[in-house]
């Protein structure tokens, strides 16, 4: 009789696929999307938790000094500013004279250097005076020899009047006497005048120097011959001090300067043709008395006193005519102001070193300073260089600004930063 197996023999004999399954508990598909929606929520918080990592990282990185740009600074300053109208003028000499000479002669001595400044009267040059003074002996010795004529004839008038008185000699006689008498008082006055002419001519054989000024080259020498038809002269005498210079303005400014110079005397300054060294200081003579209408422009005269002789006839330069001084004036450098699309603008350094764009009205500049209408303020830091880097909000470093860059309005004081 073959037993029959127990339980565990059974459950060994019986198949995997035969085995019974376990019921499924009802709570546990609810605890597997517990488990996903726990993961979802820790994957979104790790995503925002790195987000936000990395935007501190940016932030604190972009803050760094490193990323800071260095840029040099100038205050806003509050000050009376010079108003000035420029033009391009011409220097010319008051008075300019070619020397010739007003006899014929040889040259026999040159007494001027060349350059050299000479005086009124001052002698320049002596031509040969021989023939001169031998022309004035000549008339002095035919005018002695007229006055013995003339007092023998007056002798002779004495006698015939009183011969005539006697009845001796008939009136023709006398009338006649008195006209020899006549004559010879006209030949004197002859004679005189032809001393005083050989004296003229002896005189204008010593060429002396005719104004105050400065002589040029030498166009004679010694030995050379000349004569008063000549049409090249001898000497060129150019007063120099003082000078002046003819400068030219747009008409439209007239009314301004004419306004101007009937209540006081104004001003003028003359500048190198690069407008950056000054040369001189003069004042303003007068006014054309009518408008080039091909250029528009008006012609102004001006006078310098040229004592360093820094201006010279025919030299170029730049006038400035001093019109007016606007006072109390917003002035920053003009190498900071910046021409967007909106406009003239300016960056400003805040207090906390970041720069903000600040558009400006200009009321006009002045050599290297800009004078501001609305905008800015005294003593804010406006951005003079390193702005060509700089964008809104970006954070500097702001240090003074190069001497170099420092800006001048014209002969004022310097604008430092």
């Amino acid at each position: 009789m073959i037993d029959a197996p127990n339980k565990q023999e059974a459950d060994v004999l019986t198949s995997p696929s035969e085995q019974p399954r376990p019921a499924p508990t009802p709570g546990r598909p609810r605890r597997r999307y517990g488990v996903w929606i726990v993961l979802a929520f820790l994957l979104v918080a790790a995503l925002v938790v790195y987000r936000w990592h990395m935007s501190s990282q940016a932030a604190s990185k972009k803050d760094t000094p490193s990323s800071a740009i260095a840029v040099g600074v100038s205050s806003v300053q509050k000050r009376d500013v010079p108003f000035y109208l420029t033009g391009l003028g011409t220097v010319t000499a008051f008075n300019t004279v070619t020397v010739h000479s007003r006899v014929d002669g040889e040259i026999v001595r040159v007494l001027f250097n060349e350059g050299q400044f000479v005086h009124k009267g001052d002698v320049l040059v002596e031509i040969d005076p021989r023939p001169y003074q031998v022309a004035l002996e000549q008339a002095e010795g035919q005018l002695a020899k007229d006055q013995a004529a003339q007092q023998d004839a007056k002798v002779d008038l004495g006698r015939y009047q009183q011969l005539w008185q006697a009845g001796v000699i008939p009136r023709q006689q006398l009338d006649s006497q008195q006209a020899t008498v006549g004559q010879y008082d006209g030949a004197i006055k002859s004679d005189q005048a032809a001393i005083d002419n050989q004296k003229l001519q002896l005189t204008y054989s010593r060429i002396t120097s005719p104004i105050d000024g400065r002589v040029g080259l030498r166009l004679v020498d010694p030995g050379n011959i000349v004569h008063a038809t000549d049409t090249n002269g001898m000497i060129v005498i150019t007063q120099v001090q003082p000078i002046a210079v003819i400068f030219t303005l747009p008409e439209d400014v007239l009314p301004q300067v004419v306004a101007q110079m009937r209540g006081r005397e104004l001003t003028v300054e003359a500048y190198s043709r690069d407008n950056d060294t000054k040369l001189a200081d003069g004042r303003l003579l007068t006014i054309d008395n009518q408008i080039d209408p091909t250029t528009g422009t008006v012609k102004l005269k001006a006078q310098f006193d040229n004592r360093d002789l820094s201006l010279w006839p025919n030299q170029f330069v730049n006038a400035r005519l001093l019109l007016s001084s606007r006072q109390n004036a917003i002035v920053i450098p003009s190498a900071a102001i910046q021409n967007g699309a909106q406009g003239p603008f300016v960056y400003v350094v805040g207090a906390n070193q970041h720069v903000q764009v600040r558009p400006l009205q200009i009321d006009f500049s002045e050599g290297n300073i800009s004078v501001i209408r609305q905008g800015l303020g005294p003593g804010e830091q406006v951005v003079v260089d390193g702005a060509d880097k700089l964008q809104a909000d970006a954070w500097v470093i702001p240090h003074a600004a190069n001497s170099s860059n420092a800006p001048r309005s014209g002969s004022g004081p310097e604008l430092r930063p």
